[in-house]
């Protein structure tokens, strides 16, 4: 009979060979979380390799009990653990805006870069835009303001551009306010071209397409 404080709470796993995978292509990570994924609604946490020509392996997973920081740094310190060698950890680290895993991953890997998922950014954005601009003829127009926003390649063009967007947002002030607050001011730097390749390219590796 178990005790209490015998009870497995969090569970990380990995096959063999994707730990081989991992060691091999430690350039860029991708790490996202997936709900309602069996009877017991716990967190699947899930943690992707990227191959030098762009191929996806799956490294791991982890069932969590809780979306805690300390139940996400056990996860993250088992998926450290699984590194070989000190001087080839992982380099990139990407996520969605999940504060909590964001700041696990400063505590686990404090010098490993990481980015943001544009494909998630946008999905947001996109959402905003259409809960807080009532007029449907111009949120094509708003999206491509805010693509050509986040695509610039320098930093003096993207600040240029963001004065560009705000102007061209105006009359939507609540959108242009949500997106700063919430993306450009405190993320910006994760996920925007002019600062993505600077940090790329710091972390010794080409590839700017995540």
């Amino acid at each position: 009979r178990l005790k209490d404080e015998d009870v497995v709470r969090d569970i990380f796993w990995c096959h063999p060979d994707a730990m081989k995978l991992c060691n091999a292509c430690n350039l860029v990570f991708l790490i996202d979380s997936t709900y309602k994924t069996n009877r017991y609604r716990l967190s699947l946490l899930d943690f992707v390799g990227v191959t030098p020509t762009g191929m996806t392996f799956s490294v791991g997973f982890a069932y969590l009990e809780g979306e805690r920081v300390n139940n996400v740094v056990w996860a993250l310190e088992r998926f450290r653990g699984l590194f070989l060698r000190c001087d080839g950890l992982a380099i990139v680290i990407m996520t969605a805006r999940d504060l909590t895993l964001m700041n696990a991953v400063k505590i686990v890997f404090p010098e490993c870069i990481n980015l943001l998922c544009r494909f998630h950014i946008e999905k947001n954005v996109k959402a905003k835009c259409k809960s807080l601009i009532g007029q449907k003829n111009v949120w094509e127009y708003v999206m491509d303001a805010w693509g050509s926003l986040v695509d610039f390649p320098s930093k003096q063009q993207f600040h240029e551009c963001l004065k560009k967007f705000e102007i061209s947002c105006s009359p939507w002030p609540m959108f242009v306010d949500n997106v700063n607050d919430t993306w450009i001011i405190p993320h910006k730097e994760k996920f925007a071209i002019a600062w993505m390749n600077k940090m790329m390219h710091l972390g010794n590796t080409t590839t700017n397409r995540y």
